[in-house]
């Protein structure tokens, strides 16, 4: 009776171990955007939310950029164009500190995240 209860005891560890190893690898995918970024769903988010601090060609002119101590981005600056894709999304995502630049996180889902940095980058390359 003892034995039994062993192994299904280790059977049920072995199959959990299984699940949690399968799920880990596959997380990644899970959470993966079902479409590529897309710069015009990118600009619709970017006038709902970006617009009134960098203004409509991201040059940082919006109409609240006058009452921010730190001016916001200038998109169409070199500097920004240099400026790789994650590092937008991390800015976006997390914010930046001691400025005005909040983290997104939570109000954007991932996809229009990814949809305002190829919107962003369209504004950039516009600059050059």
């Amino acid at each position: 009776m003892q034995s039994q209860y062993t192994e299904n005891r280790f059977f049920i560890v072995r199959l959990w171990t299984l699940l949690v190893l399968i799920y880990l690898m596959l997380s990644p995918f899970l959470y993966a955007q079902d479409y590529p970024p897309d710069h015009a769903r990118g600009k619709d988010v970017y006038e709902r939310h970006c617009q009134r601090c960098h203004g409509p060609g991201g040059r940082g002119d919006g109409p609240a950029a006058a009452s921010l101590k730190v001016p916001p981005s200038n998109f169409q600056r070199f500097q920004s164009f240099l400026k790789s894709d994650e590092e937008l999304l991390r800015t976006i995502e997390h914010g930046i500190v001691f400025s005005p630049m909040h983290s997104w996180r939570g109000r954007l889902t991932d996809g229009e995240m990814q949809d305002v940095v190829a919107y962003i980058r369209l504004l950039s390359q516009r600059g050059q």
